[in-house]
């Protein structure tokens, strides 16, 4: 149920009392077996499912109040919930059940000449602070992976998703009771307050040990600037593509139409796209009239205008854009050198993609380039944590420490150590 708290105060003690309640309930997930977990998330699974049409009654709310308040067309498309991507919500919550359970797990055992056994082991992280925005399946998609790792989780979804979210979220608490779990496992913030932001960014009293934004530069911005807490940061998805000299041109063409306009809405998709100038000649023309057939606006710089006409000029904003939407901003460069030059001026460090045959230009791709997600013959909309086998994913971390990349349940661990000896004691 979605509230307006009165005042400041009142959201202050609102959200202490859900620190509270989520560090206790991680007590209990921190030993809690994974059946019971896994218990949970099949229900959780089942009731998004028998939920369906509430869900989407309710998603039809926000989706009016999208379109009143001017939502882009790719902003109410990531907005959107039907009964097909409700299915492929559930199916993940599924992927998550189905996952090795990560806490308990030894990641590294050793022995020491004085005969300690020491071992490294996966534990949870503890209660984990999710700020969203627009994607309602955020909602399913955290919840369930921080169950999963033996984590509770503090969900704030974005005002213009409230409605879809708090539905999702009565389903994951369903799941939770069935279980025998706690309900506090996985809380969703009753408002639309945006002071229920700060408080959490202050941390909740001691309570929250990490958070995850996932949203647009502002949102991410602002937690990294404010945050008491470690971030794991996720910025935007400024993502390129760059066709080499030795580019197969079908596949090339192929990959530049998926990347781009799969979802134009998603972290992933390609915003940029860079074309060795050696074959601007054979490749930039079918590449480019594919994409505009596609319905993909074209901003090209000098050269590219001059081969394909109907596109826009590109302004220097135009390089550093996530647009989020059917457009793309295309340039000519000097090889791989030049590639790699742009993409270390102007990229977010989120994913790149080459299509190239030449395995040296691709060995030094992968090598000089410094990004979390980096793709050789296959569409950047790849960059996702179920397409990577985790299931799904809070985000792409793009920062550089403790997690990086898709952000799944073995990134929602940390680890201790475990030291096993007959009687040793140190001289």
């Amino acid at each position: 149920m979605l509230d307006r708290v009165a005042n400041g105060s009142d959201v202050a003690a609102m959200m202490d009392k859900m620190g509270a309640r989520a560090r206790a309930a991680a007590r209990s997930l921190a030993i809690t077996p994974a059946e019971t977990k896994t218990r949970a998330l099949l229900a959780m699974s089942q009731a998004l499912r028998a939920g369906s049409d509430d869900i989407v009654a309710a998603n039809g709310r926000d989706m009016e109040a999208g379109r009143e308040a001017g939502l882009s067309d790719a902003m109410l498309d990531r907005l959107k919930l039907t009964p097909q991507r409700i299915e492929a919500i559930a199916g993940s919550v599924d992927a998550i059940a189905a996952l090795e359970d990560p806490v308990g797990a030894v990641i590294a055992a050793w022995d020491r000449p004085n005969g300690l056994k020491i071992e490294r082991v996966r534990t949870p992280l503890g209660v984990i602070g999710v700020i969203y925005e627009s994607r309602p399946n955020v909602t399913a998609d955290a919840g369930a992976l921080c169950l999963k790792a033996g984590n509770a989780v503090i969900l704030r979804g974005g005002s213009d998703s409230a409605h879809s979210s708090a539905a999702i979220h009565a389903c994951l608490v369903e799941g939770l009771e069935q279980a025998g779990l706690p309900a506090e496992a996985i809380q969703y913030v009753p408002t639309t307050d945006r002071a229920a932001v700060g408080e959490m960014l202050k941390g909740l009293g001691g309570n929250l040990d990490v958070i995850v934004p996932r949203g647009g530069r502002s949102l991410v911005e602002r937690v990294q600037n404010e945050a008491r807490v470690p971030v794991f940061a996720h910025l935007e998805g400024l993502c390129h593509l760059y066709v080499d000299a030795s580019a197969d041109l079908d596949m090339a063409v192929k990959i530049a139409v998926n990347a781009k306009m799969r979802r134009t809405g998603i972290c992933g998709a390609t915003e940029t796209l860079l074309m060795d100038r050696a074959v601007a000649q054979t490749h930039l023309l079918p590449i480019l009239t594919a994409l505009a057939e596609a319905g993909c606006e074209i901003r090209g710089d000098s050269e590219v205008t001059q081969v394909f006409p109907a596109a826009n000029p590109a302004t220097e904003a135009d390089w550093s854009t996530e647009y989020l939407d059917a457009i793309i901003s295309v340039r000519l460069v000097d090889g791989i050198d030049g590639a790699i030059d742009h993409i270390g001026r102007y990229s977010s460090s989120h994913t790149e993609a080459i299509v190239a045959e030449d395995a040296a230009v691709v060995a030094r791709f992968f090598h000089e380039v410094d990004s979390a997600i980096l793709l050789h013959n296959a569409s950047t909309q790849f960059a996702d944590g179920g397409e990577f086998g985790m299931g799904a994913e809070i985000g792409i971390a793009t920062g550089r420490m403790h997690a990086r990349g898709p952000v799944g349940v073995e990134q929602l661990t940390s680890f201790k150590y475990r030291v096993h000896g007959t009687g040793q004691t140190r001289p």
